[in-house]
């Protein structure tokens, strides 16, 4: 494995890219209708964006596979361990082997979850860097049942979120959580319960909550690199709530992949993540209290 230092990523270009199927609401009404080239000259730009910021490493596109530009759900990386992806659509299964072949060459100790266990990667599994604790999403593509064992692998406390939009099928596409604590999301995208253990995690003054333009334009789909938010579009709104909060805001239009249901933290999967030492366990949803 690489040594750490700067910050890494693992992209995919777009070769192969385009909707070919339709597994998600995005999709609907896509159907080979991405322009190659648009989709190219996009990923390039987030690329570039990238590589001002750190390093970006890549794994080799393969025919077939259309949605193997979509990294992030490669697998979850905390330090060099890397639980891998068991993907809920057939579609999607290919690209299984293609990803544990890089992380097994790029030295990582490779956790492989039974085959019948949907889990799909860093799209349902965010490290909070500010708490040490993983979010993890379930209810369209990754199962509760996968927590206990994600905890166990990486030996991080794991809090549980329930996805209930279908819009909002993968926990990254209306949940980011940024570098100093701050958290970036789309409340109902979620359940009650889930909604009340991000209020009992997330102080008020840091949680940052998105409208529903935002959300469908993906803002919650961003990269963060130190201070740095990299996202497809932000209204003036939420612009001036992060740069409040000290942060850049850098847009890179990624329309292109929105057709398939993906934006800049789909197209991109951190390979650096460090690991603060939390219990390893599942926490429970908190007791609402009754008024």
């Amino acid at each position: 494995m690489a040594s750490m230092g700067e910050p890494r990523f693992l992209m995919c270009a777009p070769s192969h890219y385009d909707v070919d199927y339709v597994i998600n609401p995005w999709m609907a009404g896509n159907v080979h209708r991405s322009s190659k080239a648009d989709a190219a000259a996009q990923w390039q730009q987030l690329q570039g964006q990238l590589a001002r910021h750190g390093r970006v490493e890549l794994v080799e596109p393969q025919p077939g596979l259309p949605d193997l530009v979509f990294t992030a759900n490669a697998g979850v990386v905390v330090d060099d361990r890397v639980v891998l992806a068991r993907f809920f659509h057939s579609e999607r299964q290919g690209e299984e082997p293609c990803f544990q072949g890089w992380f097994e060459r790029q030295g990582y100790r490779v956790t492989l979850l039974p085959a019948d266990l949907p889990f799909e990667g860093a799209g349902d599994a965010l490290l909070d860097r500010a708490g040490g604790w993983l979010w993890a999403g379930y209810g369209f593509r990754s199962v509760l049942d996968a927590h206990p064992l994600l905890a166990e692998a990486l030996g991080l406390e794991v809090l549980s979120l329930r996805v209930m939009d279908e819009r909002f099928y993968h926990l990254d596409t209306c949940f980011c959580p940024l570098s100093d604590g701050t958290l970036l999301y789309y409340p109902p995208a979620f359940d009650f319960y889930s909604n009340r253990l991000i209020e009992t995690r997330v102080a008020p003054e840091k949680r940052l909550v998105v409208g529903e333009a935002d959300a469908l334009s993906f803002a919650c789909n961003a990269v963060n690199v130190s201070r740095n938010v990299i996202l497809n579009q932000a209204s003036d709104a939420l612009r001036q709530q992060l740069e409040s909060r000290g942060y850049s805001v850098l847009e890179t239009p990624l329309t292109e992949f929105l057709k398939a249901g993906g934006a800049a933290k789909c197209l991109t999967l951190r390979l650096d993540e460090p690991r603060l030492i939390t219990p390893a366990r599942v926490a429970p949803c908190p007791t609402p209290k009754w008024t």
